[in-house]
């Protein structure tokens, strides 16, 4: 029997993209070609992951944080790439608390009728396979089981931990000498540090003795002026694109960032985070996957399992209230783990990588 060609969904964020990564690996290894279907913000992710041979976007009305409306003409047009692509499978990947339904009727106009998701309503016809997720599973490991039980194991050899592309050498930005990265941004301002305090960070950092990197978007570039100001190298909006960030994430000995893209971006290169957990969704299922790392942040505070994008409590105490003194015990402790040489362990790239190419 002939390799399937197959589809894979994931309409959210860099970092959800990134975590469908060992998924995306599994359809591929029993796969002659395989797809990503994703959204505007997943594209960057979507071009570093092993195994994909094709990105296809559509900006989805049911995701994303501002999502915008939607028409005939455009869901048209998805449906035409769709059976375009004369796929024989697909596999929606969606988080714990979403739908695959909305994009399962698009896929079944599409004319492709193996169908697999994590549901929890009727799907009618609309799935082949309709899954349920284990209680509290992490994102990640979800999608792998999803993908496992439609035909999808990961192949010998993976272990099934985040990946990405080789990154580039970054030294030209970063300069030759160790560093700690710390990345305040967060799409969801809930889930970062206040500018105050992560300044006071990042000085604190400087005073013990670590050279301090601080890494943002373009967009960011008032936010990493202020928290490096004398104690850090600012590169906000110095990367070019995911894949250089990339490179400084791996370059990095430890990575102190919230729950956003970036901290999964350095798991998916092997680097150790200090990640900066609000409660605001749950640590099991969005924590660094596969990678040594600590978790602050009071994880019992009143805004836990609210999904709020802004902090609902004056103060921002979840977070706010992490000591320094807590930081650099976080760090020190990853840094003490490390091999003999002082970096971290990278995780070894999947045999027969791919780039996938946007379309």
């Amino acid at each position: 029997m002939n390799a399937p060609r197959s589809l894979v969904v994931r309409l959210d964020s860099a970092g959800d993209v990134l975590l469908a990564g060992p998924a995306v690996r599994a359809v591929a290894a029993g796969s002659s070609h395989t797809t990503l279907l994703c959204g505007p913000l997943g594209v960057p992710a979507a071009q570093l992951l092993p195994g994909v041979d094709q990105v296809l976007v559509y900006e989805a009305p049911w995701v994303g944080l501002e999502p915008g409306r939607t028409s005939r003409e455009e869901c048209e047009l998805l449906v035409d790439a769709l059976a375009a692509g004369r796929f024989d499978r697909a596999v929606i990947l969606v988080s714990h608390h979403q739908s695959p339904l909305p994009a399962a009727l698009l896929l079944a106009l599409a004319g492709i009728e193996r169908v697999a998701a994590d549901c929890e309503e009727y799907p009618g016809s609309l799935l082949e396979l309709r899954h349920h997720r284990l209680p509290d599973r992490h994102e990640a490991e979800a999608a792998l089981d999803l993908v496992r039980d439609f035909g999808f194991p990961l192949p010998a050899g993976d272990d099934g931990g985040l990946r990405v592309s080789s990154p580039p050498d970054t030294t030209r930005l970063t300069g030759p000498e160790p560093y700690v990265v710390l990345h305040p941004g967060a799409a969801v301002k809930a889930r970062a540090w206040s500018a105050a305090r992560s300044a006071r960070a990042a000085a604190a950092m400087h005073e013990a003795g670590h050279r301090v990197v601080v890494t943002g978007s373009h967009a960011e570039k008032e936010l990493t002026a202020e928290v490096a100001g004398r104690h850090g190298l600012d590169l906000g909006g110095v990367t070019r694109d995911m894949r250089e960030l990339a490179g400084v994430l791996a370059g990095a000995r430890v990575v102190v960032a919230g729950n956003t893209g970036p901290m999964h971006l350095a798991a998916a290169v092997g680097t150790p985070v200090v990640c900066l957990f609000a409660p605001v969704v749950p640590a099991g299922r969005w924590r660094p996957y596969r990678v040594p790392h600590v978790l602050l942040g009071d994880q019992q505070a009143a805004c836990a399992a609210t999904r709020a994008r802004v902090c609902p409590t004056a103060g921002h105490p979840c977070l706010d209230s992490v000591g320094d003194d807590e930081v650099l015990t976080a760090v020190a402790g990853l840094l003490a783990d490390m091999p003999e040489n002082g970096g971290p362990t990278r995780p070894p790239q999947p045999s027969g990588s791919r780039r996938g190419a946007t379309v």
